[in-house]
């Protein structure tokens, strides 16, 4: 469990743990998330440090887990000047080349939330984010405090995948990608993690921040397929093995 010691000093915000919960990831267990408030005070400066030691952001709430008795989720990031691509993202590159990839202000769009209900119901049926409302995907997707990108990756005029990033002092934090579920061989997410290590080069950024690793989840296992990964661990990035994330 993760103390408050272990926090960056922030003298104005407070951390309370949540109740217990279903874990969304590990069918059986029970989790808790540690959330920092008053999310008002949560500007950019003060979300970057957060985000170092491990947390997240979903709409205007940051949190990580707080869970009694589980550590499954490791904070993991990507180093992006030492990544090499792999043979198959390499051939994910070179297929989806053709995608016109543009940001777009962070409002609401009927297409988008549409494509978003596809996504869930496909890929996530069950999980309860696939009855989600419209009002519940922008209070995830389109509420924050901080620089907030939304963008675009179309085919031919055609919507295909939406991604939400976040921008931190020291690289991009990526919040939610959805893409079209249809063409399971498209590799749609491999393709918008690459693009955001392509973007944290570009912008001199070292790291990309990919949330959580769950090495028991297979909804995570495709973050395993970027290497080098980093991962937090007792308040320390430190560089995963393959033991860690086989």
């Amino acid at each position: 469990m993760t103390h408050l010691r272990d926090l960056p000093p922030f003298p104005l915000l407070q951390f309370y743990a949540t109740a217990p919960y279903g874990c969304s990831y590990l069918p059986g267990r029970v989790a808790r998330s540690q959330v920092a408030t008053p999310t008002h005070l949560i500007d950019g400066a003060t979300y970057g440090e957060l985000v170092r030691t491990g947390f997240r952001r979903s709409g205007v709430f940051t949190y990580r887990p707080h869970c009694d008795t589980c550590h499954e989720c490791v904070p993991v990031r990507l180093p992006v000047d030492r990544f090499t691509p792999s043979r198959s993202q390499r051939r994910t590159l070179a297929r989806l080349d053709k995608l016109d990839v543009v940001e777009c202000s962070l409002n609401y769009r009927e297409e988008h939330y549409l494509l978003y209900q596809r996504y869930q119901a496909a890929r996530h049926c069950g999980g309860g984010m696939d009855q989600d409302s419209r009002d519940q995907y922008a209070h995830f997707l389109l509420q924050t405090h901080v620089d907030t990108r939304q963008i675009e990756y179309r085919e031919n005029g055609v919507l295909r995948m939406i991604s939400i990033i976040d921008i931190v002092s020291d690289g991009l934090s990526s919040v939610y990608t959805f893409y079209e579920p249809d063409d399971a061989k498209a590799s749609y997410g491999t393709y918008a993690v690459l693009w955001q290590i392509a973007q944290c080069q570009y912008l001199g950024l070292p790291y990309l921040y990919l949330g959580y690793l769950i090495r028991n989840s297979r909804k995570m296992a495709y973050k395993t397929s970027f290497r080098p990964i980093e991962g937090l661990r007792a308040g320390q990035w430190q560089a995963l093995d393959a033991a860690d994330i086989s």
